[in-house]
């Protein structure tokens, strides 16, 4: 039942269930206990339009929303920092996007912990590359013909290959990559790059990728030029990978059930009661239906 559900069923203020619900949530969560915590996964997430930011560390084994930070960026996670040094947290392994901010952050505060570059932001910048010489190519083609060929074909080149079991769609993306070099370079090394994160072993998975950047720099595509030399400055990160087998995934699954919290909720204005929510998250017996 939602906040007002609840309120009307009592005959009583809906000011009044939000409080008892606060009061609640902040004995029962807040702070959220930092007991066995290694491994951390950090990312950010859009509050409301207007570039409105929080940063959020979670705990990867639990899935516990551990600290709530305001705005992105280094800035927003000093708080935690400092409370890991208070309390003598070890963080063995740190999770995140590609990000400057916090990598200089993780650097700084836990320089022994292993950084591992989240894989599906680094094939997401790929697909980000591959759509963007998809738009210049177009833009450049002439033919009509060949300009009626490439538009439309964005869903076609981002979907992995093997998933596109409809003939006609499969004829269609032959056509777009047979026609057009630079787009057919991109597109299969974008299809490569899945593989640095298949091999057995972390020695094998090194050679692939600097296979992968050889081949985009041999290709002079500018957009891979520049992808090439992104794996080479996070190589260590993305790497890591093999060392611990962590990503930002579970971090990313809580971001989506914090928009339909916001949704179902139709946003918070409180946001002390919003911060306590999002350290409720986990417990679905408490927020699943309460807004």
């Amino acid at each position: 039942m939602t906040l007002k559900d609840v309120a009307g069923r009592l005959g009583v203020s809906w000011d009044l269930v939000k409080e008892i619900h606060m009061k609640y949530l902040s004995g029962k969560y807040e702070p959220p206990s930092l007991e066995g915590v290694e491994n951390i996964g950090i990312d950010e997430f859009a509050v409301k339009k207007g570039h409105i930011y929080k940063t959020i560390v979670v705990d990867l084994n639990t899935g516990r929303i551990l600290y709530v930070g305001e705005g992105k960026g280094a800035d927003a996670l000093e708080k935690f920092w400092r409370r890991i040094r208070r309390k003598g947290i070890i963080i063995k392994h740190v999770a995140t996007d590609l990000s400057a901010a916090f990598t200089l952050s993780v650097l700084k505060n836990c320089p022994h912990a292993v950084h591992v570059f989240d894989h599906f932001h680094v094939v997401k910048l790929m697909n980000d590359k591959l759509d963007e010489i998809r738009r210049l190519q177009y833009a450049m083609e002439k033919d009509i013909n060949k300009r009626g060929v490439l538009k439309g074909t964005r869903y076609l080149l981002l979907r992995n290959g093997k998933d596109i079991f409809d003939k006609q769609f499969k004829t269609r993306l032959d056509n777009a990559l047979a026609m057009n070099k630079p787009l057919s370079q991109a597109y299969y090394l974008k299809e490569q790059l899945h593989e640095i994160w298949t091999q057995l072993y972390k020695e094998d998975a090194e050679k692939v990728l600097l296979d992968w950047v050889e081949q985009a720099r041999e290709s002079k595509v500018p957009q891979l030029l520049k992808m090439a030399n992104v794996l080479m400055a996070h190589r260590t990160g993305i790497l890591a990978w093999y060392d611990c087998h962590l990503s930002t995934g579970k971090v990313e699954g809580i971001n989506n059930k914090i928009k339909v919290m916001k949704r179902n909720a139709y946003g918070f204005r409180d946001e002390k009661y919003f911060k306590l929510r999002l350290y409720a998250l986990h417990d679905c017996r408490i927020t699943q239906n309460v807004g």
